[in-house]
């Protein structure tokens, strides 16, 4: 193993196609996914002999949803053939609305919450042509939207033939590639098509009336060989003959030693689930060696980012220019009190800025101790800062600031945070107050220079599970289907004129419970309260919620709480923990890891809260914090699910400023 080139994840991999071509590339699979029994019995029996660590170490997981991104190894290659039932045209085509057995046409999310989390080199996914299509083009473009703007990856699609790379099979599928660390000189191409190496006649071992062989599908067996349905009957040697799972291996490019330890309709349905092997192969040895060119070519300094991004960087700026931070009080006007600042660098950076004195700082590299004095007011002037501003301003989705690139390059660093998205101090400071001295004391940026900033981003680990009790189930299609501009508060009301009630179950993951009741014992079912009543009543400010909720509930008494003011400092601590402490996705261990938030207001002016003075902090964010509704096919919440004879809904937490 320890030769292997590169390391892959095998998402939704049924009997192991990706995992075959690239084993035959030389990869290592570190983390597969497949939920079908069957198709689990099949890869097992193949790759367990190449990778035993796989299923010795629990790394062959049953169902995505139950897996945590931060718990998947790190790898360099994300594979997926994700469902493709709900976009094809033998389907119903339901696509991002279809919620059928595990929510699969959701399933998409699922990868990218990956991708997300675990920053891989390069991905490679799998559909049936139709996704290009399925709902006028939409579908296709949200998909391109979450991986290159939401995720910052580039992004290539071709729609590939099994014949196009030497296999006797049509089976066209549209094939997405993209990579992490492509700057604006993208140049991947996909490989040249190749000519047959067998035909039909060669499969069957007789004269076959087609050179080229139908896409092998999943049911619809047995129709008439003049059928224009037909695909798995074949005029050879002038007879009728009908494919079998052995003809269906070689056409798929399975090798001869593929073993199918189940049934003859089971193994038939799998290689009609899977990816043709030579054509996978063939443009994974492209993506690998592209992938491998990026890495020696090394990092590009980011030259495009997000509001928020430049936002960071702004406040990076401004405190080197002004060498001080001002308190705030919860309407976010200065206290009198302020922070001097006597180093300014992140947990991403090789460099600490000193200030020496007014507008002059030295500069340390941490790893080669060189130093630099700087006059920093010949690099950031009052102008600079107020041209930049104007252009996060007047920015929307990522964009270049010439000015910063000037000023990176003067200062000799590209990154502020990096990234990371599992940070909460975007900044390192060491401050000095009349009160105190602390070294390395973490902070986080907020801004208001574009959108109102979130609190708590929504994800699959925000989602919280109620169970429907009573509903007529006649009218969950009926329910599901309502797609108003509010259609959520109204499929919960269609729900309770149909006899169902809600009953709060848990987060839906179990990390995110497991946080919630370090920070309260009971506030996983306050948050249940408090989504009910946003959903429900279009209440959105937390404050207001809160009170509607003592006003018109029996939330007091059946958590057994004293009074409306111990509901809220439950409220305001979770608050803070958020902001200061956990992640959603993570477990966590009760502390903090930054003590202060700066907020970037609309103007340019810096503000900060810290721990020093809570209160300010708790009272800020329960006064400014509001629920949010977020993309519901994206987070997959808010229709009623069946499972066998129960009922289910999930309702999604985000929280914005």
């Amino acid at each position: 193993m320890n030769n292997k080139k590169f390391t892959f994840i095998d998402l939704f991999a049924g009997i192991g196609g990706f995992h075959q071509a690239m084993h035959e590339l030389g990869g290592e699979c570190v983390f597969a996914s497949e939920i079908d029994i069957y198709a689990r019995k099949t890869y097992k029996y193949n790759f367990k002999k190449y990778s035993p660590e796989l299923f010795e170490n629990g790394l062959f997981n049953e169902d995505i949803k139950t897996i945590m991104p931060e718990e998947i190894p790190d790898f360099d290659l994300l594979c997926a053939g994700f469902p493709c039932q709900p976009f094809s045209q033998a389907g119903k085509k339901y696509g991002f609305d279809d919620n059928h057995k595990s929510e699969r046409g959701n399933l998409f999310f699922d990868i990218a919450e990956i991708i997300k989390v675990k920053r891989p080199k390069a991905f490679f996914l799998e559909n049936v042509r139709g996704l290009v299509n399925h709902d006028n083009g939409n579908t296709f473009k949200t998909i391109q939207h979450i991986l290159t703007e939401e995720l910052g990856y580039s992004f290539y699609h071709q729609i590939i033939k099994a014949s196009d790379y030497g296999l006797p099979q049509l089976r066209p599928r549209t094939f997405m590639i993209g990579f992490r660390d492509e700057d604006i000189l993208k140049g991947f191409n996909f490989p040249p098509k190749i000519p047959l190496k067998f035909n039909m006649s060669d499969v069957w071992g007789g004269e076959c009336s087609r050179e080229i062989g139908f896409t092998v599908r999943v049911g619809g067996r047995g129709s008439n060989i003049d059928d224009r349905r037909n695909w798995d009957a074949y005029l050879v040697n002038g007879e009728v003959k009908r494919l079998s799972f052995k003809e269906a291996q070689k056409i798929q490019g399975f090798p001869d030693d593929f073993h199918f330890p189940v049934s003859p309709t089971h193994s038939m349905k799998q290689l009609g689930n899977s990816v043709a092997i030579d054509a996978v192969k063939a443009v994974g040895s492209k993506v690998i060696e592209y992938m491998n060119n990026l890495n020696k070519r090394g990092k590009p300094m980011n030259k495009t980012n997000n509001k928020g991004e430049w936002s960071e960087l702004f406040a990076f700026i401004k405190i080197l220019l002004e060498q001080k931070l001002l308190l705030s009080d919860k309407e976010l006007n200065p206290t009198g009190d302020f922070f001097k600042i006597n180093k300014i660098t992140t947990e991403n950076l090789d460099l600490e800025f000193i200030p020496v004195s007014d507008f002059k700082i030295k500069s340390i590299h941490t790893k080669t101790k060189e130093e630099a004095e700087i006059d920093i007011s010949s690099i950031i002037t009052d102008e600079t800062l107020t041209n930049i501003l104007n252009q996060i301003k007047a920015g929307s989705g990522t964009f270049e600031i010439n000015d910063f690139e000037i000023i990176q390059t003067a200062l000799g660093f590209s990154i502020v945070k990096g990234g990371n998205s599992s940070q909460k101090a975007d900044i390192v400071l060491d401050i000095e107050h009349n009160t105190f001295v602390k070294e390395n004391e973490g902070f986080g940026i907020k801004s208001y220079l574009g959108s109102k900033p979130t609190l708590l981003n929504a994800s699959g680990n925000t989602n919280f599970m109620f169970e429907i009790d009573g509903l007529d189930n006649s009218k969950i299609s009926e329910i599901n289907q309502i797609s108003t501009a509010t259609k959520l508060r109204d499929r919960i009301v269609a729900i309770n004129k149909n006899g169902g009630t809600f009953r709060y179950l848990k987060a839906e993951k179990d990390t995110m419970n497991y946080n919630l009741k370090m920070v309260d014992n009971v506030l996983p079912e306050i948050i249940g309260y408090l989504l009910m009543a946003f959903y429900g009543n279009r209440i959105s400010n937390l404050s207001d919620i809160v009170n509607y909720l003592c006003d018109y509930t029996d939330i007091l008494t059946h958590l057994d709480i004293d009074d409306k003011a111990m509901l809220i400092n439950k409220l305001k601590k979770f608050l803070v923990d958020i902001l200061l402490g956990f992640f959603a996705g993570e477990k966590w261990n009760g502390s903090y890891a930054s003590n202060g938030t700066i907020v970037v207001k609309e103007n340019g002016d810096l503000i900060t809260f810290h721990i020093i003075n809570m209160e300010n902090l708790k009272n800020y964010l329960f006064e400014n914090i509001k629920l949010d509704t977020p993309s519901t096919s994206r987070h997959k919440f808010g229709t009623i699910i069946q499972d066998k004879t129960k009922n289910y809904f999930k309702l999604n937490l985000q929280l914005r400023f």
